[in-house]
């Protein structure tokens, strides 16, 4: 339950994400908790994470046990991170990879996003990788994110201002999804 969004205009990625955290109906909001990010920052890049709370958690520590932080460069080097990363999690985690019994290939159980000066991209629980020209959303309120970031696109020339039109779209009609607005912008390498 989130809505998790990522942008690139004129230059600028941005990420951001709303601060709510639930656990079936009951809800903790960013004024309960002490730490209610869905993002990290790990090396020059910002991730943010949707599905189970535990997520965050696990991804912090597995990112700061690394002797080497990954370089989140392309589709094929953040594939190969998270192929990598796969094994650790199932047996330094105790991941459940199991998700689906149709399901070609195990699970990691998360979605997540990547904003860097690289560009925009999205990781999926089967390990892909998208890279995104302009914008995407995830999360319970993502398909609300992502209408509204469809018409405000062209009106507007900041990534963050896209971003949070999204991320508040979410917040206004999606339950799982509460303010404040949480964002990070970086600036492209082009």
């Amino acid at each position: 339950m989130s809505t998790l969004v990522i942008v690139k205009k004129n230059g600028v990625a941005c990420i951001a994400a709303d601060t709510l955290t639930c656990f079936g109906n009951k809800k903790l909001s960013a004024s309960y908790d002490a730490f209610p990010t869905k993002m990290l920052t790990v090396g020059d890049s910002y991730m943010g994470l949707v599905g189970s709370a535990a997520h965050n958690l696990v991804v912090e520590s597995l990112f700061d046990n690394l002797k080497k932080t990954p370089k989140f460069k392309n589709r094929l080097k953040i594939f190969e991170s998270f192929r990598k990363l796969h094994s650790c999690l199932k047996e330094e985690y105790f991941l459940n990879p199991k998700e689906d019994e149709q399901d070609p290939y195990e699970s990691t159980q998360m979605d997540l996003f990547i904003a860097n000066r690289y560009g925009i991209f999205g990781v999926f629980s089967l390990r892909e990788v998208f890279e995104y020209k302009k914008f995407w959303a995830i999360g319970s309120g993502g398909e609300f994110a992502l209408g509204a970031m469809y018409v405000a696109y062209e009106q507007f020339d900041s990534a963050e201002e896209i971003a949070r039109i999204g991320v508040n779209a979410g917040i206004d009609f999606d339950d799982g999804s509460d303010a404040p607005v949480e964002s990070y912008s970086v600036n492209l390498t082009e």
